[in-house]
């Protein structure tokens, strides 16, 4: 029996899994009504729990836009200072409901989607705390490469009140 097409197989059915609820995480609100339109264009990444496929980027920024279908395009782009050069990658998300609830599936690599769900908004969508499928994954975001003490505390305190770990958070360095 040849055991890499069963490693394959088996590694396959683990990424189906694993990404096929992309749901908030139990316990954890999301935004309602929320306004696709105006979430619509470029945010800068202030804080995010720490991954492997974000690690060690700064000048992180992430932009939105509607796509004919009714899904979202996801442009994450951030600067790798080791390598002395910029990363992008693109994506596409779709509501995972409707569209006035801002619980969303994002897909980076094919067929596999994981969650994207914005927990915290400000009126004027100038600032979102964003959840994926558990309470391993947050970011906060904001129009602007820097918020204000009273913004990120208002932040920090949604975070900790729906369990989140604030003392995970990276702080990112953006240009000012």
């Amino acid at each position: 029996m040849r055991i890499l097409p069963v490693i394959a197989a088996v590694a396959a059915a683990f990424l189906v899994v694993s990404c096929s609820a992309p749901t908030p995480p139990r316990g954890v609100t999301v935004v309602r009504p929320f306004n696709a339109q105006q979430f619509m264009g470029s945010w800068y990444e202030i804080a995010r729990f720490d991954h492997r496929f974000e690690r060690g980027l700064q000048k992180v920024t992430a932009h939105y836009s509607l796509m004919s279908d009714g899904g979202i395009q996801v442009i994450n782009r951030g600067y790798n200072p080791e390598r002395d050069m910029w990363q992008k990658v693109t994506g596409k998300a779709y509501f995972t409901g409707a569209s006035d609830t801002a619980a969303l599936k994002v897909s980076f690599i094919g067929p596999f989607y994981g969650g994207y769900n914005v927990i915290a908004l400000d009126k004027d969508y100038q600032h979102a705390l964003v959840c994926g499928p558990n309470r391993d994954y947050l970011w906060i975001l904001s129009r602007t490469p820097t918020i204000s003490d009273e913004m990120k505390q208002r932040l920090l305190n949604s975070a900790t009140r729906q369990g989140f770990d604030i003392s995970q958070l990276v702080w990112i360095e953006q240009p000012h």
